[in-house]
């Protein structure tokens, strides 16, 4: 049984019977002494995809969770914000809605691999993005002559319609490589 202490963003855990991956954790370490490390949780439980927040003491335990990790590629966008994955293993395909993947789905392009699906009992409940991916700017504001590459920052909308700074030298229709986990911009890439 996995500890508090033991735990990292993504970990997933048995809280009351339903499976539960963390989002984020925050360590509060005390300031007198003898008094114990806490360990402030979000949880988000994958299969109603309701949060959970959860203030703990670092051996406190959670319940294991039987469930695979499977390497799958994004394939599709349907018209009622259904995306269709394909398991890289078997071949066979699955649907998640928009309301299961939540805020992943500006990081979704077609032909995306490195995703991994989260398997419970079988089922696929959720998705991990990889690290990093390479989407284009859709539109932005127009850059002005003289910016340099340490210049601020400005909006900029991409194809899959995710909203991320860059600075002020990247023009529309370039492509960027942009951190799933922050959303923060990583650098110009090539497609």
């Amino acid at each position: 049984m996995p500890k508090a202490c033991d735990l990292s963003r993504n970990s997933i855990v048995s809280i009351d019977g339903a499976p539960h991956v963390v989002e984020s954790l925050q360590v509060i370490t005390p300031s007198a002494r003898g008094a114990a490390t806490l360990f402030k949780f979000r949880f988000r439980n994958l299969l109603t995809k309701a949060k959970l927040d959860q203030t703990c003491k670092g051996d406190d335990k959670f319940g294991d969770v039987d469930f695979d990790r499977r390497p799958v590629q994004f394939l599709y966008k349907e018209h009622d914000d259904t995306y269709t994955f394909m398991d890289e293993e078997d071949y066979s395909q699955f649907s998640l809605t928009a309301g299961e993947l939540d805020e992943q789905t500006g990081y979704l392009t077609e032909d995306l691999e490195g995703i991994k699906a989260l398997v419970v009992n079988g089922r696929p409940v959720a998705i991990e993005l990889p690290a990093a991916v390479v989407l284009r700017i859709a539109s932005c504001e127009p850059t002005l002559k003289g910016q340099t590459a340490t210049a601020r920052n400005k909006t900029a909308h991409t194809d899959t319609g995710l909203v991320v700074h860059v600075p002020e030298y990247v023009t529309e229709g370039e492509y960027v490589r942009i951190d799933t986990r922050t959303g923060e911009f990583l650098g110009r890439a090539d497609k």
